[in-house]
């Protein structure tokens, strides 16, 4: 994947950027330890949600997809498919649809939907996603499992 420079503000310019986790890794999980440590902690929370069975989609946005030499965590949008229900999920993975458990235990802050009962349109919520909280529009990255080409 070819990344874009950031912009002004330190962050992706607006939109949704596919990528494989290794691309991720590679783009934004190098440099201070807090990002090598924060990566760690986003493979394990990639590795549990894709033992589901039920991820549509896996969306980071915040600090950990701009500049920002040490982000404090991770946020990550889980879209899920199939009726999915938190009970249905491996034991280990059941955490991860506990916001405050994600927070404490995997350094991310978690935040999902099922797509089949959502009151919500997916594609809006991702766009809010895009939104940071001085209501500046920025880049995102939803991970992919293999290169679109």
């Amino acid at each position: 994947m070819l990344w874009p420079d950031f912009n002004a503000l330190g962050d992706l310019p607006i939109g949704v950027y596919r990528a494989t986790m290794a691309e991720v890794i590679a783009r934004f999980g190098r440099g201070t330890t807090q990002r090598v440590a924060i990566t760690a902690l986003l493979e394990r929370v990639y590795e549990l949600a894709r033992r589901t069975g039920h991820v549509q989609r896996f969306i980071i946005f915040g600090s950990y997809v701009t500049e920002e030499p040490n982000p404090r965590d991770v946020d990550i949008f889980l879209v899920m498919r199939g009726g999915f229900q938190p009970r249905d999920a491996p034991p280990e993975a059941q955490s991860l649809f506990q916001h405050d458990t994600a927070q404490s235990a995997f350094g991310a802050s978690i935040f999902w939907v099922n797509a089949e009962t959502s009151f919500a349109d997916t594609e809006d919520l991702i766009i809010g996603w895009q939104t940071r909280r001085d209501l500046q529009r920025r880049g995102i990255v939803e991970v992919v499992e293999h290169d679109s080409e």
